[in-house]
């Protein structure tokens, strides 16, 4: 039976038994794409040690109970779906588990899990696993992410067509230039992610959401050698001891005169997320109540003009916020993904939310920004956080590349 979209607080915090519960929300470290721990590992083998710790952290479910899994990915061979059922198999799912991938490209990961609870909204579904893989070590670059047209269809297409292929930097600078977020602005925001991702690995607040991950790594100095075997347990992009003086030491990296750089945009990275989904009802009826961690509110996509994609959190928080009846202030954690700093700060001051409430524990300026798992990652860190500082309410929102944003709303348990 489907259930209505809540409005207001009330409605919002009060529990129903067609709430789509989330019984767990996993990811692996996210590692410096082709020089971190995952340089040398496949993205079928992140995901399936993911989809394998979500298997053991729930124990007491029939993975045959399993109604489907939808992952998020954006750059990988066949669109994901060969890597994706490999990993699921292999992570030992039955057979009969249907998979399939989805692809809304930043914002894939948090697009899967919202695929999977609008199945269980409409009946479709009763359990499902929701998220994200990236590895952008052996799949990212100019074959995959063209910036420009072939000639022959580049006279034919108006500018805003073509505009969905600027890199994504320039996007960032135009940002930046339009509403006036300056380079020292942009700077002290990534330090001050890096400090609080620094902050929270070292008091382990990441532990409980992180799945190691046991994988080969490949000496780059002498290839021939034999590979060596490694356990991957913690981000390895956080920089411990950044300031913002040093930030404004680096040089523009996508046009000369710029503000975009390489330390205050979003790292390249590796890694793999995911949560399982399912009906409170059935949750009940398998014995699983007491394993809710907390369930997802709604979730809203809106389109900007694709040469500002970055402002993509900004127009779709609003719409999401309209969609359960409440505003900016009962919202008590925000993920907000860091693509970069130029576009978080715009989105973060023209909707008005307390800085302090953003991205507590780092963004992706820090931490990473695997694409088709971040908004999965940001998941597995907003729960813990909301529990970690009493807060109900949580959003996790990005912008999208092509010109869009996505915002999801998750509560508390």
């Amino acid at each position: 039976m489907a259930s209505p979209i809540p409005r207001g607080i009330k409605q919002v915090l009060q529990k129903s038994p067609n709430d789509i519960v989330i019984l767990s929300s996993l990811r692996t470290p996210v590692t410096r794409a082709k020089k971190g721990g995952f340089k040398d590992a496949y993205p079928e083998e992140l995901l399936a040690n993911v989809l394998k710790a979500t298997l053991k952290a729930n124990p007491n479910l029939d993975p045959a109970l399993i109604d489907d899994v939808t992952i998020g990915s954006v750059l990988q061979e066949l669109g994901g779906a060969k890597a994706g059922r490999m990993a699921q198999i292999h992570a030992g799912f039955p057979h009969s588990v249907p998979f399939n991938t989805i692809n809304r490209q930043c914002s894939s990961g948090l697009a899967a899990i919202t695929a999977v609870a609008y199945g269980i909204r409409a009946g479709a579904l009763n359990v499902g696993v929701g998220g994200g893989m990236e590895h952008m070590t052996r799949n990212y670059g100019s074959r995959a992410i063209p910036t420009v047209l072939w000639p022959e269809l580049k006279e034919s297409y108006s500018q805003d067509a073509q505009d969905c292929i600027m890199p994504m930097g320039l996007t960032s600078e135009n940002v930046a230039e339009r509403y006036g977020i300056t380079r020292t602005d942009q700077d002290a925001f990534a330090a001050e992610s890096h400090a609080k991702a620094s902050a929270a690995q070292k008091a382990g607040r990441f532990d409980s959401e992180i799945v190691p991950v046991t994988t080969r790594s490949i000496d780059p100095e002498n290839p021939d050698a034999p590979a060596k075997e490694i356990t991957v347990t913690q981000d390895d992009g956080i920089r411990h001891n950044i300031s913002a003086e040093k930030m404004g030491t680096l040089k523009p990296a996508f046009k000369p005169n710029g503000a975009s750089t390489a330390g205050n945009s979003s790292q390249v990275s590796d890694g793999a997320a995911a949560a399982l989904l399912m009906r409170r009802s059935t949750a009940e009826e398998l014995g699983l109540s007491g394993s809710i961690k907390g369930r997802w509110v709604a979730t809203a996509v809106a389109g900007c003009a694709p040469d500002e994609m970055g402002v993509g959190p900004a127009v779709a928080i609003p719409k999401l916020l309209e969609q359960v009846g409440l505003k900016v202030p009962d919202v008590g954690v925000w993920e907000i993904n860091e693509a970069f700093a130029s576009q978080a700060l715009y989105s973060v001051r023209k909707l008005g939310i307390d800085e302090a409430k953003v991205n507590p524990n780092g963004g992706a300026i820090a931490i990473g920004h695997p694409l088709g798992a971040t908004g999965a990652r940001q998941l597995a860190d907003l729960l813990p956080e909301l529990e970690r500082s009493n807060k109900d309410i949580g959003v996790v929102s990005m912008c999208i590349g092509t010109g869009m944003g996505m915002a999801g709303m998750f509560v508390r348990e």
